[in-house]
């Protein structure tokens, strides 16, 4: 997988965890609620198999799962991992603009 489509990837996971992750602060009173998380590992991981790579780039990422071996929710954790997943996004956006940047210059020295 190309550069840009491994950052969009990124992208995808890091936006799926925030809402995960918001899910959770939002049901922290909830009774019986499953905390979600997501395993970039699962995704991630993957990127060197080319038949792997080609079916997250079909199937897209959906990668939230439920976490059942932790029971409760320690919002304080949750917000750490907010911070966490904001921080991947920062360097994620550096990223893709990096690229961008890098294309265009390609694009004008062509010219």
């Amino acid at each position: 997988m190309d550069p840009l489509g491994k950052t969009s990837l990124m992208l995808d996971l890091i936006s799926q965890k925030q809402r995960a992750l918001g899910s959770n602060v939002a049901n922290v009173d909830t009774p019986g609620y499953v905390r979600q998380d997501i395993d970039f590992s699962q995704y991630l991981g993957s990127m060197n198999s080319p038949l792997e790579t080609q079916l997250s780039a079909k199937l897209g990422p959906a990668a939230i799962i439920e976490d059942r071996e932790r029971t409760e929710i320690d919002i304080a954790e949750e917000f750490s991992e907010i911070q966490k997943n904001s921080l991947m996004y920062t360097i994620a956006t550096r990223r893709m603009s990096n690229i961008i940047t890098q294309m265009k210059t390609v694009i004008n020295v062509g010219k």
